[in-house]
């Protein structure tokens, strides 16, 4: 029986190499529970994703570390990019309240959120890790490119819509 069979499909389904599942679960767990009591289940499944993308880097800056630093990092990346900081988002939680929930200093979190971004080249409204609730409000998330020329896929004939949909470049067909 090899490793991946041992542990979670899911991070089989996530493609996380067979040697790092352990601390990959590790950081699951925490991120899982963290976003299950305080933010949701979108959360919960972005910030999963981002570790398992963090698992899959040679050699994964997960091993390096410890677990509840990397969860709470993750959380205030996927938070950064889908503003959670923002009080007028829902769900909201300030900076300084997540790295507390998680037993960390602000700066620590911020510090090591800031390195997974660069690593993962990611920015604020990413869609790549944009909440599946805010991507239609995410301008960036429709942007494709015809002829040279950047368009908003909404705002583009029926049968261009459907072969960027079929080209994974949107995530659903615009009504």
């Amino acid at each position: 029986m090899s490793d991946a069979t041992t542990h979670a499909p899911e991070a089989v389904n996530l493609r996380v190499p067979a040697k790092i599942i352990p601390v990959y679960e590790a950081v699951a767990r925490r991120t899982d529970g963290f976003c299950r009591q305080h933010l949701n289940d979108e959360y919960g499944d972005l910030c999963r994703r981002l570790a398992a993308a963090l698992a899959r880097k040679r050699p994964s800056p997960l091993q390096q570390g410890d677990s509840n630093t990397w969860a709470c990092a993750i959380v205030y990346a996927i938070g950064r990019v889908n503003f959670l900081f923002d009080k007028t988002q829902s769900p909201h939680l300030s900076a300084s309240e997540l790295c507390s929930l998680f037993g960390l200093s602000q700066s620590t979190a911020s510090a090591k959120a800031g390195k997974i971004m660069k690593m993962m080249s990611t920015f604020q409204l990413d869609p790549r890790w944009c909440l599946p609730s805010l991507q239609a409000d995410n301008p960036l998330v429709w942007l494709i490119q015809v002829d040279g020329f950047l368009m908003d896929a909404r705002d583009a004939p029926r049968d261009i819509q459907e072969e960027a949909f079929q080209r994974g470049l949107i995530p659903y067909l615009p009504k």
